[in-house]
């Protein structure tokens, strides 16, 4: 199976909801036939509610089943069409917003993680990889090593961010071994989940409304970026897209300023 371009936690889902398609029909997935297929995804759509994303997921393990492992070209002989999402656009943290949960945050180590976050627009698993040496002070870069699609990019090191690391880093006991946030134990990486609550604090605490989450403080790295005037092939190569179509939904997201963007009649 070729399996090099997925993480070893997509293959587990993957493997996962091949053996629940197993189950359904009670016969291994690959002697499935193109209608046994149709009917389960409609039974995952219809009947089991499922989301838009674990449908094409479902319909991803089931390619990579019957091209990578059967050798059938997937396209050619099975023809399944992809469901499409409902495009939302995520709802945007304003910078006075961001500055209160920080404000807000009184644990050093949670401060510090919010303030990477946001400030180098970096995600989630880049963050619990980063290790102390990726921190740049002298270039005021972040180096993200093996990034989404083991890739590696660099992005900014803010100033105001190194001032509240360099503070977390004087204070922390035990001091990290290795990775710039550790657990309890020492070279093992902060937990994912942690994470997440830090957010969810920093933003009950800070009074906010809007349906925000860890990923929010990255769009609103690219948005505020995007509205300070920046080319958003740079705004691309700091989040780390390999499209240009990935960063271009910040587009839509971005405010208009009126003081500066003019109505075309206002000029007749």
């Amino acid at each position: 199976m070729k399996t090099r371009n997925y993480s070893h936690r997509t293959i587990q889902s993957y493997v996962c909801m091949l053996a629940n398609i197993a189950k359904f029909f009670k016969q291994s997935p690959e002697k499935l036939t193109v209608e046994q297929i149709k009917k389960y995804l409609y039974y995952c759509k219809v009947e089991k509610g499922y989301s838009v994303s674990t449908i094409n997921q479902t319909i991803s393990a089931l390619k990579i089943l019957f091209q990578d492992v059967i050798g059938l070209q997937w396209d050619s002989n099975i023809r399944i069409k992809r469901p499409r999402k409902n495009r939302h656009l995520p709802e945007i943290l304003s910078l006075e917003e961001i500055s209160r949960m920080i404000q807000v945050t009184r644990n050093l180590k949670h401060k510090a993680i919010l303030a990477v976050l946001y400030s180098s627009g970096i995600r989630r698993e880049e963050l619990l990889n980063l290790k102390i040496s990726d921190v740049d002070s002298k270039r005021m870069l972040i180096r993200i090593s093996n990034g989404k699609g083991n890739r590696s990019r660099d992005t900014i090191l803010a100033h105001n961010t190194l001032k509240i690391i360099r503070t977390y880093y004087s204070s922390v006991y035990p001091k990290p071994q290795m990775y710039l946030f550790e657990g309890y134990q020492p070279g093992v990486p902060y937990s994912a989940s942690s994470v997440g609550n830090i957010v969810k604090r920093a933003v009950k605490k800070s009074g906010i409304t809007k349906h925000i989450h860890i990923h929010s403080l990255r769009h609103a790295f690219a948005t505020h970026l995007l509205e300070q005037g920046i080319n958003l092939k740079v705004i691309q190569k700091l989040l780390g897209h390999t499209s240009l179509r990935s960063t271009a939904i910040y587009l839509h997201l971005a405010k208009v300023d009126p003081n500066t963007v003019k109505s075309p009649f206002d000029k007749i």
